[in-house]
């Protein structure tokens, strides 16, 4: 009895724990026509040697379909044969067999969501490890460059880093435990001692991602982003080549300054990395769920004979439509992709269409108006711009628009060889004249896209979210983040800007705008910035502004229809028989036939 109660307490082997894992997987998170499909991929894409069947790295690179340009295979396969050793990381490497390429699907496409219910288990930690080298002497150069912050904890100047605050390295792997590791170990009925007396999770110590090799998977994610569980990543082979390659390795540049200042920096830590997910990229890897579904398919499957339950009709390809109508100045198919790391995609992709494009209705808040303000769902305004010199004129417009502005107090908000910027919203609610308050709400979003992707919140304190004012408020324009403009009563003695902590300002002539970010101050309608803790502000001469309207065929129909609304609003006013050179006549008569004043049956204010 006492050896029978000995076998008892022994604790399974880590290959036993595997086995058990993998088929908890496999059993309760594909599907059975999945697993099948799977067996079926595995079988014909793996390598065999002494009675070992595993998946190489070209194997997968080509089953994958990954573009030899981006020369991101290497990193790829890096990731999988790491997150392959789950749940022991500190095994990682591992050769990617049956058992461990069943993590990887599952851990890849989030299905071990399904039987992982201790609480919401996120894989970002477990992603980071599985990109990142221990390396002391990068380790060594990180540790030299914070104590060099600490010192001189500069507060109005741009740092060297992204993401820059004292302490900002100190990660505390016990209050950030690899959640993942002990949900998949407490399904299985692990033992808590048992889990504590193994070392289960590799650190985060002395960890980080190269940023090269970040920067090839950006590229891969940004490629990725819009792509169906049963669509070919090679058909999106033009989006590699040319200037669709240039653009899309110049927006890859832009979201990893978000992590790192690359000239300073050789790679990004866990901190900056986990600092920068939650708000910036919620949606970053969200790419890799579709890409990784495709070994749950085999095309060359025929289930037509099979009498098991496994001969479901299989839904023939869609022709889909473009996951763009028509490409902006500002809004490519990059830039859209990145859109998707914090907008959800299915806002996004095949669902945008283009309302308003300065260069081509014209640059004033008139044209602005008549294109955007009967589109009834959410819409994304777009507007790039060349920044300012240090030295700025004091005559014509431009000396104008900083005469409007507070003195600057702030620097730049990224280096001088970087002078292209691009900031945009994401509105939610309907286009209006605001006369005396803002309209707007608490899920909208600021972000700014080049040369640094940065996303601002809205916060529930401050409600001034946006506002359009026209003459006669001081100040004219759109604005984001700002007390409403008043009344001007002169126009000689016209008051400064109101520039709120965090905001946008587009002046009225669409000439020129501004961007502040007060780090240091609170209250604000837009949250700071959570990888730049630091102020900054630009000030940026305008080059194109573009909204787009978040919607489709519907909404499409609606904005239509209140046109034509208006176009009959308007033929009924010019029939009217003016003329009579009376003004208080002429108005005494529209307001009987119901167009102006307090008698009008719809429509906007005359």
């Amino acid at each position: 009895m006492g050896q029978s109660l000995s076998d008892e307490a022994k604790p399974p082997s880590k290959e036993e724990i595997t086995a058990d894992l993998a088929e908890k997987f496999a059993r309760k998170c594909f599907e059975p026509l999945e697993l099948y499909s799977f067996k079926h991929n595995f079988r014909s894409l793996a390598d065999h040697e002494q009675n070992v069947r595993y998946l190489k790295e070209d194997t997968i690179a080509r089953f994958l379909e990954l573009p030899d340009i981006l020369a991101v295979s290497p990193v790829v396969f890096h990731m999988l044969s790491c997150i392959a050793a789950f749940p022991f990381l500190q095994d990682a490497p591992v050769i990617l067999g049956f058992e461990q390429m069943i993590m990887v699907v599952a851990i890849m496409t989030e299905r071990y969501t399904k039987i992982l219910a201790r609480g919401n288990c996120s894989r970002r930690k477990l992603l980071f490890k599985s990109l990142a080298v221990y390396d002391r002497k990068l380790s060594e150069i990180e540790k030299q460059r914070n104590s060099t912050v600490s010192e001189q904890s500069p507060r109005n100047c741009v740092p060297g880093f992204a993401v820059d605050e004292v302490g900002d390295e100190l990660d505390d792997d016990a209050a950030d435990d690899d959640e993942l590791v002990f949900a998949a170990l407490h399904s299985l009925d692990i033992n808590d001692a048992f889990k504590a007396g193994d070392s289960y999770a590799a650190t985060t110590h002395g960890a980080m991602i190269p940023a090269d090799n970040f920067r090839k998977l950006i590229m891969l994610l940004l490629l990725v982003s819009p792509l169906d569980a049963q669509e070919n990543l090679s058909s999106y082979a033009h989006r590699v080549i040319g200037t669709e390659l240039e653009d899309l390795r110049a927006t890859a540049e832009n979201i990893l300054s978000a992590f790192i200042n690359v000239e300073k920096s050789p790679g990004i830590t866990y901190p900056r990395f986990k600092n920068a997910l939650p708000f910036n990229f919620p949606f970053l890897f969200d790419g890799f769920n579709p890409l990784f579904e495709h070994f749950l398919f085999a095309k060359d499957l025929d289930f037509s004979k099979r009498k098991d339950g496994l001969s479901k009709a299989i839904s023939p390809a869609v022709v889909q439509p473009p996951l763009l109508q028509e490409e902006g100045q500002i809004l490519t198919l990059s830039i859209l992709s990145q859109l998707s790391f914090f907008i959800s995609g299915n806002e996004l992709f095949r669902r945008l269409r283009l309302l308003y494009s300065g260069s081509e209705a014209g640059f004033s808040m008139g044209s602005f108006e008549t294109k955007v303000f009967n589109w009834r769902a959410p819409t994304i305004l777009l507007v790039s711009g060349t920044r300012l010199s240090d030295s700025p004129s004091s005559g014509g417009s431009e000396g104008n628009f900083n005469g409007s502005l507070p003195p600057k107090r702030f620097p730049n908000g990224s280096s001088p060889d970087r002078d292209r910027l691009v900031f945009g919203a994401l509105v939610r609610q309907p286009w209006r004249h605001t006369h005396r308050e803002c309209f707007g709400g608490e899920n909208m979003l600021l972000f700014q896209l080049a040369p640094i992707h940065d996303v601002f919140p809205a916060s529930s304190i401050n409600r001034d979210y946006v506002a359009f004012a026209k003459p006669p408020a001081a100040n004219p324009g759109i604005n984001f983040g700002c007390p409403h403009p008043k009344v001007s009563q002169s126009s000689r003695n016209q008051p400064l800007r109101h520039l709120g902590p965090v905001s946008l300002v587009v002046d009225s002539s669409f000439e020129y705008g501004v961007f502040t970010h007060d780090y240091a101050s609170r209250g604000g309608a837009f949250v700071t910035s959570a990888s730049r803790k630091y102020n900054f502000q630009e000030r940026f001469q305008v080059d194109e502004i573009e909204v787009w309207g978040c919607g489709g065929d519907e909404e499409a129909r609606v904005q239509r229809e209140r046109w034509e609304w208006e176009a009959r609003e308007a033929e009924a006013r010019r029939r009217v028989n003016l003329g009579t050179g009376d003004i208080a006549a002429d108005r005494a008569l529209l307001e009987m036939a119901g167009l102006v004043g307090a008698n009008r049956s719809g429509g906007s204010m005359a």
